[in-house]
């Protein structure tokens, strides 16, 4: 959530900012805004709305001169989209734009009233801008320091001050920060890919840690102020990898890059056969020794988790408990000393889960990240990290991430399998053979996306939907519901098959739309028969099943079929065609399905 990037070097700000802020458009926004100190004075324009209107804005006026400056994309948590809501937010003699949560600030404003300071938003940021301002006398770095000791939260801060010209300071705790590296000119941003386009080298500031960028230097200063240098990275991303690449959307590029980008996480990670993650420096016989697994993640992520409790159990005979991010602290759980957590975020940036990781570090037991981003907080905080490799996902509804989250639990569950002598090496080799053939497999599929378009449009005018599935189809039959809700719009609902007699079953009536997941053989028959109880009340049913399951024509008015493989690795394969399925039903509905209503793709608030 929130975007800011930052510029200072030769050429004009306004263009630089303004495409920065395009391609940080990925995690959601409801205003936009930008500061340029023109050599005299820092200058403002911000606007509720899209990107396109704050163009529009800057246009009428004749746009902003200077050569440093800051830009945001604000996600409203305080306050409501607004014109004076929006960042960046001044005081006096201090500019600055904000992503996180100020926990503190109403304690702070009150004080800051009491001393003279006019507040002109509903906004947290603000207070941060009043707070440096009360306590810079002539050093910008002790004022941010100062400030920030009061200050209770999270927060990435890419700050102006009237008197320092040509100078951003920039200063990060627990929100994404980088600093982009180049010859003669330096930025700041939320994410990679606002400035991959001018370099793609970067600095990843720690906790704490103040960031002083001039055109021509950057100095680094730990949260006691004293300097250091920093290690400089290079991003292994290139532009066009953030880029539509010929699709209409990158939702649906990205769908298309699920094969590659699968085989890519999966396929390095195997020797002689058999799954190792000791060079991505897991420890395997902590994993063994584990005696649960506590998978920890929010929406898309968890029901990765759900499929990987499912392959775990049932593959390595090893309780697994999963449990939403957001609820885990306060569920006061259980955690013991051999417990092992697994912690899923495609950003690595995800408040809810961060913070899900550190009790279970303060609580001593082992923990593994499972994310994208190299680098960032989830990453850099758990003893040990399986990077997915995925790439950039731009789109805000995730797919691609679902797909190598899936991977790297199923080279776990195999890890823990051969740990634990519940399955043999010559089985596990078998499982890694049929994995390592999923990619072509869904090449196939996604050469059928022609027909799912055509399910999505006799479906595209409902209003409510029902998913249902038994076992691992249940688990994705809620990221299948997931995927089409948030993009389309239509209520729709994962229920377990058999739970419809329970009441469920009587929300179906003639004409109701159901998606039927029926890819568990030994689970057809009975699958079969609660698809027979919706049908026969008149519901319009779209069933995918494994080729070989035995589906009666009269049982289902739509049959998609999903190649052969093993039992627990369908997912895989059959959360093509329901992606798919939810993008064309989104685009038939006119919805903007790379930045659906509402939503960010990085949510770094809790």
């Amino acid at each position: 959530m929130c975007g800011i990037v930052g510029y200072v070097g030769n050429m004009q700000a306004q263009s630089i900012l303004l495409d920065g802020l395009e391609k940080l458009e990925y995690r959601g926004y409801d205003s936009a805004g930008v500061a340029i100190f023109d050599g005299r004075r820092i200058n403002i324009v911000k606007e509720k709305g899209r990107l396109s209107e704050l163009e529009n804005k800057l246009a009428g006026i004749g746009g902003l001169s200077g050569t440093c400056g800051i830009g945001h994309t604000r996600w409203a948590t305080h306050g409501e989209p607004s014109d004076y809501n929006s960042h960046p937010h001044f005081s006096r003699r201090v500019t600055l734009v904000h992503n996180g949560i100020i926990e503190n600030y109403l304690d702070l404003k009150k004080i800051l009233i009491d001393k003279g300071f006019v507040f002109t938003s509903q906004t947290d940021s603000e207070t941060v801008a009043h707070l440096i301002d009360l306590y810079y006398e002539s050093d910008p770095l002790a004022a941010i320091s100062k400030a920030l000791k009061e200050v209770r939260g999270s927060y990435a801060l890419g700050i102006l001050f009237e008197d320092q010209p040509e100078t951003i300071y920039a200063v990060r705790k627990d929100s994404p920060l980088i600093i982009g590296v180049s010859d003669e000119e330096n930025f700041i941003a939320s994410d990679i890919p606002a400035v991959l386009k001018y370099t793609r080298q970067y600095i990843l500031p720690e906790n704490g840690e103040i960031a002083v960028v001039k055109k021509d230097q950057i100095r680094m200063y730990r949260e006691d102020l004293t300097p250091f240098t920093p290690e400089i990275l290079t991003a292994n991303w290139d532009l066009e990898a953030a880029q539509k690449g010929g699709f209409d959307h990158f939702m649906l590029k990205e769908i298309f890059e699920q094969p590659e980008a699968l085989m890519k996480t999966v396929s390095p990670r195997i020797k002689d056969g058999i799954p190792s993650l000791i060079e991505d420096g897991i420890d395997e016989e902590r994993l063994k020794a584990a005696g649960k697994i506590h998978i920890i993640a929010c929406g898309t992520a968890m029901h990765a988790g759900l499929i990987g409790k499912q392959a775990m159990e049932h593959l390595a005979r090893v309780p697994v408990d999963v449990q939403i991010a957001s609820e885990f602290r306060y569920n006061d759980p259980i955690l013991e000393k051999n417990d092992a957590a697994v912690i899923i975020s495609q950003s690595g940036e995800t408040a809810d889960t961060l913070a899900a990781l550190r009790l279970c570090k303060e609580r001593g037991i082992y923990t593994i990240a499972i994310v994208n981003v190299m680098g960032s907080s989830i990453a850099r905080e758990a003893d040990g990290v399986i990077y997915t490799w995925a790439g950039p996902e731009i789109a805000v509804a995730s797919t691609k991430a679902y797909t190598v989250q899936m991977g790297v639990l199923y080279l776990l569950t195999l890890i823990l399998a051969k740990a634990r002598g519940t399955l043999t090496d010559d089985e596990i080799r078998e499982y890694v053979k049929t994995l390592l053939q999923i990619p072509d497999q869904m090449r196939l599929l996604l050469s059928k996306r022609d027909t799912v378009k055509e399910y999505a449009l006799h479906f595209s005018e409902a209003e409510s939907l029902f998913f249902l599935g038994r076992g691992i189809d249940y688990a994705l039959a809620n990221e299948g519901s997931l995927k089409l809700k948030e993009i389309s719009y239509i209520h729709c609902e994962a229920y377990a098959a058999g739970e419809l007699k329970h009441g469920t079953i009587s929300l179906i009536t003639e004409g109701t739309p159901v998606i039927a997941l029926a890819t568990q053989a030994a689970l057809s028959e009975k699958m079969v028969s609660n698809i027979k109880e919706v049908k026969s009340r008149g519901a319009d049913v779209l069933t995918f099943a494994l080729e070989g399951v035995n589906i009666p024509s009269e049982v289902t008015d739509y049959l998609f079929e999903i190649p052969k493989t093993k039992a627990l690795l369908t997912p895989l394969l059959a959360v093509i065609p329901l992606q798919l399925f939810a993008y064309y039903t989104a685009v038939e509905r006119g919805c903007d399905v790379d930045k659906p209503r509402n939503l960010a793709k990085s949510v770094t608030v809790e």
